[in-house]
């Protein structure tokens, strides 16, 4: 039996322009960033004091009324990616029981989830106020934790800190019982995400699966650790929308976003046997890994170029037949210039022909949650044969041939490739094809 064809129905994006769709478009086609000075806490002291931040975000008005309570135990990544799906439903008109529960008509069965996700961090108010109850002459003590410290926690509190519980209430608020899985891959957790969801379905496991990933790495643990690495802009606190800037001759250094996206996908019957609209046809994936990427501080792409050759192979396709290039561009020096370089690698004499696009000078780094908003920009761009600007991009690197533009491109685009990596060594790419019936 041949497998099933694939396409995206739904595009669920939280990000600092805001939630949903059409605030992350128009940030991108007005070339404006989103960056701005940190308000969640007081970011003096740090090197960067900048981010792209949510603006009076919470998840209570993205789950039923019956569910609000739940929030309470949620962190901010569980939060955004619960948001993200409420969005990704309702774009692809898919009833669940979250959205619509008097019209779903998708077994639960028959639908499934895949997240990718970060290591949550703990909020260090409520894990403070407990190990204060566990010091002893001015000094942790192990023994006073276990008596008294712990008891100061919230009896539900390692809850809200799991990774996997990104996935456990989606699944939970939309009656998701089909195939689900948590990928920790770092920032190419996304795409690794998406492409296992492609495979349940072609090989009909499942009808439909939301998946993408969310991350928030905006709190004064995140930025410490990034700093540490040496990854972050701190050139520009006092211009925070300039700050990050992918591939351009003035890049020194990434800002943390918060956000992510989840897409809706699903066979094709399946979607057409609704009326469903079709953003756009998965055809082709790849991963890779550079086991040396354990040692976060050597700069690493994880073999990016070998995991966009497998996709484009699968694709089926020859590296001229791309219409777009939606890069991962951290804004980091050393890691533009080694991108740079795998897409070289991997495509060739076409590199500098395809149109390319970066969108972390919008929104800033998402690690976990970018891999789907990037699929999902490549998916815009074949739905509406528009290629979005690369924000804060004027001068390209000496060592970045990408054909990167800060102005709108229109185009005719067939296949778009999409591909990220994260520092500790992994990288995955995917293909996308205009949707013909």
């Amino acid at each position: 039996m041949p497998e099933r064809r694939v396409v995206i129905t739904g595009l669920g994006l939280v990000t600092a322009a805001g939630a949903g769709i059409e605030p992350f478009r128009q940030a991108l086609g007005e070339g404006r960033s989103c960056v701005k000075r940190i308000s969640l806490f007081n970011p003096d002291g740090f090197t960067s004091t900048v981010g792209g931040e949510l603006d009076d975000f919470s998840a209570r008005s993205f789950v039923p009324k019956d569910y609000r309570k739940a929030v309470k135990v949620m962190a901010r990544d569980i939060e955004i990616a619960v948001a993200a799906a409420d969005l990704a439903f309702r774009d692809a008109r898919l009833p669940t029981r979250g959205t619509d529960p008097d019209n779903v008509k998708l077994p639960s069965a028959r639908l499934g989830c895949n997240i990718g996700a970060g290591l949550i961090c703990s909020d260090l108010n409520e894990l403070g106020q407990a190990v204060n109850s566990a010091l002893s002459d001015g000094h942790f003590d192990m023994i006073a934790w276990g008596q008294a410290g712990m008891q100061n926690l919230t009896p539900l509190w390692l809850l809200k800190y799991l990774p996997n519980m990104l996935a456990c209430h989606v699944t939970i608020i939309h009656g998701a019982q089909g195939p689900s899985n948590t990928i920790i891959c770092g920032d190419a957790s996304g795409h690794l995400s998406i492409a296992e969801a492609w495979r349940q379905i072609a090989r009909g496991d499942a009808d439909a699966v939301i998946a993408g990933g969310a991350e928030s790495k905006l709190n004064p643990m995140g930025l410490l650790r990034q700093s540490k690495l040496n990854r972050l802009c701190a050139s520009r606190n006092d211009k925070p929308a300039s700050a990050c800037r992918p591939f351009d001759a003035a890049h020194d250094g990434t800002v943390i976003g918060e956000g992510g996206g989840l897409l809706v996908l699903e066979g094709l019957d399946h979607a057409l046997g609704r009326g469903a609209r079709i953003y756009a046809e998965i055809v082709g994936f790849g991963a890779a890994c550079d086991p040396l990427g354990a040692d976060v501080t050597r700069p690493t792409v994880g073999g990016l170029d070998l995991a966009v050759k497998k996709a484009i192979a699968q694709a089926g396709i020859a590296p001229d037949r791309l219409g777009l290039l939606v890069a991962h561009g951290t804004g980091v020096k050393a890691e533009d210039d080694l991108e740079s370089r795998a897409w070289q690698t991997a495509l060739g004499e076409s590199l500098r022909r395809v149109p390319a696009v970066a969108i972390t000078g919008a929104i800033g780094s998402l690690f976990a949650g970018a891999g789907a908003i990037e699929l999902a920009t490549a998916a815009m761009a074949l739905h509406e044969q528009t290629i979005a600007p690369t924000v804060n991009f004027e001068r390209p690197s000496p060592d970045c041939p990408l054909n990167l533009s800060s102005e709108i491109r229109s185009q005719s685009l067939d296949y778009a490739v999409s591909g990220a990596f994260s520092i500790g060594g992994q990288s995955a790419a995917c293909v996308l094809k205009r949707y013909e019936p």
